[in-house]
């Protein structure tokens, strides 16, 4: 199954809709109207392809089906061009009734106007908005405000080579391991002869960058920004603590692979040269030459933090195109994102569920490791998403400066601390312009 690597995707768009933003008032559309009735159609974009493509078409037609009059009618936008798209079509008046947005956007598409205020919807009876995993539901919220509905959650896990792992001596990786113990054995997997290493990192100064790093703040204790978003909280301990990891792998042991270009290591992994991967369900299906397993993020024993990772969930946005639309769309998405469509959608498709009730039932990892080996182990570490990136329309470009001050210290050209002074100094500033 094709995947996308791009849930993460920090683009060009931004800088277009806070032109647009200039000129609109940033209110949105608080929408309390209940299920809509006779006959309406709802224009929804979506970017979906291969086995998503299939069970999304099969979904829509089931709840026509059950919904006489009600009809959907889907049109294919490479999720990449959506916001930029609807940001046209915002303009020209046309925007679609839903659009599939990735949830790094979230705090520039709270400010189109026409985006509906979903915060008393999901309060209805039975949406049960706690089910949903508590960092798409962070990503889905923006000041109080709730612009979205959870459409895709992924996160970050380790991907390791058993074979590897059983040739170097060493003990697989175990629900308690650590980031010392995570050194230690890229280290002793490493083999310049071979042209083998024991991890790899992404290093092309994106947020996909970014986001490895963020999760290893976290678990170190850390922050990215003040509790206000006011200014960097990263410039501490536990950011040096994080730091110090990558720069004692890249720099001093040398056994981690940087891959400027987001993809190679792909396939060195599937040809046995890399021992471990931090990655997430989407690489499981372009590995069938490895017999693999699936651990945890490592911890930092006495940060208090635990075992956490990252998730980078993609968000349902009901934008206003009338009284009658607006509930005719809010009743397809609660429809779309209930248990059991999640569930039919996650196993025809591998893609994570986006509730708990689903990923918690009874037989559902099995059923989903039958499909694809190894991602009930990402489903189960949902539990360990426990913070979200700041969910503010500066992001992007803190982002940018965060990638940098990474890239700078696995190349060896940065000291952790200058490094993260730097960046602090450099994040405040924007932090500051506002």
């Amino acid at each position: 199954m094709a995947r996308h690597r791009l849930r993460v995707t920090l683009a060009a768009p931004v800088a277009a809709l806070a032109a647009l933003s200039l000129g609109l008032a940033a209110c949105g559309t608080d929408s309390n109207s209940g299920g809509g009735g006779g006959s309406t159609t709802v224009q929804i974009w979506e970017g979906y392809t291969g086995p998503e493509a299939k069970a999304f078409a099969h979904l829509v037609t089931e709840y026509q089906n059950q919904h006489p009059g009600q009809k959907v009618s889907s049109l294919f936008v490479n999720n990449d061009n959506t916001l930029q798209k609807v940001l046209t079509a915002v303009r020209g008046g046309s925007p679609p009734d839903i659009a599939y947005l990735y949830g790094s956007w979230a705090p520039n598409v709270a400010q189109i106007p026409q985006v509906v205020n979903l915060t008393n919807v999901v309060k209805r009876p039975g949406v049960n908005w706690s089910d949903f995993w508590v960092g798409e539901r962070d990503v889905a919220t923006v000041k109080g405000r709730i612009i979205g509905v959870p459409a895709l959650v992924d996160n970050l896990a380790v991907v390791y080579n058993k074979t590897l792992f059983a040739r170097a001596h060493l003990t697989p990786p175990g629900p308690g391991w650590t980031w010392a113990q995570f050194q230690a054995d890229a280290k002793k997997l490493t083999d310049p002869a071979a042209k083998q290493f024991g991890t790899a990192y992404v290093t092309p100064a994106s947020e996909d960058t970014v986001w490895h790093w963020e999760a290893l703040l976290w678990e170190a204790g850390g922050q990215i920004l003040t509790p206000d978003n006011k200014k960097a909280a990263f410039d501490s301990a536990a950011g040096l603590t994080s730091l110090n990891t990558l720069r004692t792998m890249a720099v001093t042991d040398h056994s981690v692979y940087l891959d400027p270009a987001d993809n190679p290591y792909q396939t060195l992994f599937n040809s046995g040269k890399i021992g471990m991967l931090v990655t997430g369900p989407w690489d499981l299906g372009v590995f069938p030459n490895v017999h693999y397993g699936v651990q945890v993020m490592p911890s930092y024993p006495g940060s208090g933090a635990g075992h956490q990772t990252i998730s980078g969930p993609d968000n349902w946005v009901v934008f206003n195109n009338g009284a009658t639309r607006v509930s005719a769309a809010e009743k397809f998405i609660l429809w779309l994102t209930a248990p059991a469509q999640v569930k039919y959608f996650s196993l025809k498709t591998g893609d994570l569920p986006t509730r708990a009730s689903v990923g918690n039932a009874a037989g559902f990892s099995q059923q989903m490791d039958t499909a694809l080996p190894g991602v009930s182990a990402f489903v189960a570490n949902l539990a360990n998403v426990k913070q979200a990136r700041p969910q503010i329309p500066q992001y992007p470009k803190i982002s940018t400066v965060l990638a940098n001050m990474v890239v700078s210290v696995l190349l060896g050209k940065s000291q952790p601390q200058a490094a993260l002074s730097s960046a602090a100094q450099q994040v405040n500033q924007i932090l500051a312009a506002g």
